[in-house]
């Protein structure tokens, strides 16, 4: 992975973590890129991310894949909708700042909601795709 990539996946971490209407719908800032063993639901994780050159004739860039877990296990799948539409509305309304890095464009892909086997758990996968280029 590149710094880019990196700096954009912490730069998403505190993001979420401080976004206010995201944090009340988790019960507190509970975005991981590895969660406790004893976390309770609901709560978000980092998740795959893919990186690729976006480089120009005369500068760098980088194209990222990014995709973000959505766990629940209250209301059915009411609560992964709330989430992950959170997730969505934070990204949307708040600029990410990675560090030595400017992002040129955010957009998001996909959202799906399903149910996981065992049957309690809801998972949302919320898919975004970014531009970066260094500052």
């Amino acid at each position: 992975m590149s710094v880019a990539s990196l700096a954009l996946r912490r730069s998403l971490h505190d993001l979420l973590n401080a976004h206010g209407p995201l944090v009340a719908a988790l019960g507190g800032a509970k975005v991981y890129d590895e969660p406790p063993r004893t976390v309770a639901f609901p709560y978000v994780t980092l998740g795959d991310a893919r990186t690729t050159d976006w480089s120009t004739g005369d500068s760098t860039g980088h194209e990222h894949a990014l995709t973000l877990h959505v766990w629940s296990r209250q209301g059915g799948q009411s609560e992964a909708h709330v989430v992950a539409d959170e997730v969505m509305a934070a990204l949307e309304t708040v600029p990410l700042t990675p560090s030595g890095q400017r992002v040129v464009n955010l957009r998001f892909a996909t959202a799906d909601i399903r149910r996981e086997a065992d049957g309690r758990t809801w998972h949302g996968v919320v898919r975004f795709r970014a531009v970066t280029e260094p500052v």
